[in-house]
């Protein structure tokens, strides 16, 4: 189908689409991944700026210095949403006043708002959070900071989840955007199928102008499609006006020179003047049937292109060519054999099977000695019709049977024979329109027989 082929234009749209939507499905992760996590983080620094801002408020002053009375929600609310430890540190004065005296403080932190960092405590990744209260003791302004800070253990879990499903939302969304990409681009593609099955579905004479309703980016080209037919159709007309005249103007000239030939033949009173005018006639026959060959083989090709099969009668039309050769053969007291089987329809161009059939019979009388025997046969075996001819004239060389079906090949035995050597090239042709088969095989006692299969 098209999107196998490497020169598809469906599938490189398809290809430039899936582009677009991988790129989108990676943007879309990397959104997705991205605001979850800063979502993760922001909640649980609330919880940590909750709890540190808790501390602070149960500071107070004593006659000693700082005292404070940590309450137990403060700590409750942390370990409430992950099982990591907390730690915390209260500091004043460049000493703790009380927690754990390693825990890191922020490099530069003067404000009563919370502020949020990473570091390091005890081997284990943390997030802190630091803010500071001045209390009055002895009548004199005390700096004190508090940090709490937990480990990230839980943190990590949760952007797991949330890249696990970023990922998931960028493979879904690529797919969907991938099914609706290949819809897209049949969708584009179909109009082009439509010209195509348009176009295909007509018979061989069909030349008319195409009128599918079409999308306005194919209008020049099936513009330039319905200009080629035009002029196509026009060419054709030219070619099968030329061939009628041609063969009016050729043989009608020919046959009047042979007349007067032999008109002149009869009255010539000298053994040269009548050898003289044999060789004429000779040469006009020779003239005339190679005119005539190349005008039937030019309208064998031209009607092979213009290809248009219809149901005759088959055995009716080879009695009608046998009946039109059969003067020829009695020219020669050659005897016809016939045997043909009464009704076989055949489908296929009568012009061009006539043709054929007229070329192998007419090659057998013509190659056949004086007072021989041609046997004609047809039969239908299963859907293969089989014509066949066989003579007793002077036979072919086995080696030589396929070369004689090319274009002005003969025989080496049949120079003095009157021919062009298309007879059996148009035979081949038709057979070949025909989807079917000619052999030409030496006889077992001199002769040859011609067999076209339909």
């Amino acid at each position: 189908m098209w999107w196998f082929s490497n020169n598809s234009l469906g599938r490189r749209l398809l290809l430039q689409l899936l582009l677009v939507a991988a790129v989108l499905s990676a943007l879309l992760y990397l959104a997705v991944r991205s605001v979850a996590n800063q979502a993760a983080i922001a909640a649980h620094d609330n919880i940590l700026g909750a709890s540190a801002t808790a501390i602070a408020e149960q500071l107070s002053a004593g006659e000693d210095g700082v005292l404070v009375d940590i309450p137990y929600s403060a700590f409750s609310m942390l370990g409430s949403i992950s099982e990591d430890r907390v730690f915390y540190r209260l500091y004043s004065d460049n000493q703790t006043i009380t927690g754990y005296e390693q825990l890191p403080l922020p490099r530069a932190m003067h404000t009563a708002t919370p502020f949020y960092y990473n570091a390091e405590f005890r081997d284990a990744a943390v997030r802190a959070v630091a803010l500071t209260r001045a209390i009055t003791v002895a009548d004199a302004p005390v700096q004190v900071t508090v940090v709490v800070a937990q480990t990230r253990t839980g943190h990590d879990v949760i952007t797991s989840k949330v890249t696990n499903t970023a990922a998931g939302l960028g493979v879904a969304f690529f797919i969907v955007a991938g099914f609706l990409s290949w819809l897209a681009t049949r969708s584009t593609v179909k109009p082009l199928h439509v010209v195509a099955g348009a176009i295909g579905r007509r018979g061989a004479h069909d030349l008319r102008a195409l009128k599918s309703p079409i999308p306005s980016e194919l209008k020049p080209l099936v513009d330039a499609l319905n200009g080629f037919i035009a002029r196509l159709r026009e060419a054709l007309h030219r070619n099968e006006t030329f061939l009628a005249e041609a063969a009016h103007h050729v043989r009608t000239p020919l046959a009047t020179v042979r007349t007067q030939a032999e008109i002149a033949l009869r009255q010539a009173e000298t053994p040269a003047s009548r050898k003289t005018l044999r060789s004429v006639i000779r040469a006009v026959d020779e003239s005339s049937r190679s005119a005539t060959q190349l005008l039937d083989h030019a309208m064998i090709t031209y009607r092979a292109d213009q290809f248009a099969g219809e149901q005759f009668d088959l055995s009716a039309l080879l009695y009608e060519v046998i009946q039109g050769l059969s003067a020829t053969a009695d020219l020669k007291d050659i005897e016809l054999i016939t045997d043909i089987a009464e009704g076989l329809i055949c489908a296929g161009d009568r012009v061009l099977i006539e043709c054929a059939l007229h070329n192998l019979i007419d090659n057998a009388i013509k190659y056949s000695a004086d007072e021989g025997e041609v046997e004609i046969k047809l039969e239908s075996t299963g859907e293969v019709i089989v014509f066949c001819v066989c003579d007793r004239g002077r036979g072919i060389q086995a080696s030589a049977a396929g070369a004689l079906t090319e274009r002005f090949i003969r025989g080496a035995n049949v120079a003095d024979v009157v021919g062009s050597g298309l007879g059996l090239t148009i035979v081949e042709h038709v057979a070949s329109v025909h989807n079917g088969s000619f052999t030409l095989t030496a006889r077992r006692g001199g002769g040859a027989c011609a067999s076209l299969q339909l």
